[in-house]
């Protein structure tokens, strides 16, 4: 009898273990999964956003990655729509965008994640368009005929899961950066 249960203690503790080294490879794998999908469409729809901006991208196109309730109190998107965005006297062809995740969490379960993010738009291809490019250099000199800088800034992101799809709920802007 002794010896049956040092065995079926063996067995018990082998098996306790067996289950909470896979419970923890099942919390990682999702964690990973979640953080891939946030980074992409964080990634993705704040790229969308600035082209919306400078290079007047279809708006239509930001509900996959934003909620619409972000998108009608976000005060870039209404400056642009009322037609006081800084890029409006600017072709613009092209930039080089780039986000930098520095926190992120979403535990498996949960619909809601948080992340902090920064946002930079080091380069900007374009020029002022012919009609006004005139009148920009009078007023601002040679260096009008380019778009200006982005603001380069740190954020707070809420994101949400409905219907399986991450979405952009809030954006919280928790400072300002100097251009590099």
């Amino acid at each position: 009898m002794k010896y049956l249960r040092r065995f079926v203690w063996y067995l018990a503790s082998r098996l306790l273990l067996i289950c909470v080294v896979l419970g923890l490879m099942v919390v990682a794998f999702y964690y990973a999964m979640n953080m891939a999908n946030i980074y992409v469409v964080l990634k993705d729809g704040m790229a969308y956003r600035a082209q919306v901006v400078m290079m007047e991208a279809d708006e239509s196109e930001l509900t996959k990655y934003f909620m619409p309730s972000f998108l009608e109190q976000d005060q870039v998107l209404l400056a642009t729509k009322q037609g006081n965005s800084p890029y409006k006297d600017y072709n613009v062809r092209g930039i080089d965008h780039r986000l930098e995740m520095e926190w992120m969490w979403c535990w498996p379960w949960e619909d809601t994640a948080r992340a902090n993010i920064i946002e930079r738009i080091p380069r900007i291809d374009g020029r002022a368009k012919g009609t006004t490019a005139d009148a920009l250099v009078a007023a601002g000199g040679a260096d009008a005929l380019y778009p200006p800088d982005w603001q380069s800034a740190s954020y707070r992101a809420v994101l949400v899961k409905e219907n399986g799809q991450w979405r952009i709920r809030s954006l919280t802007l928790v400072q300002t950066l100097a251009e590099e």
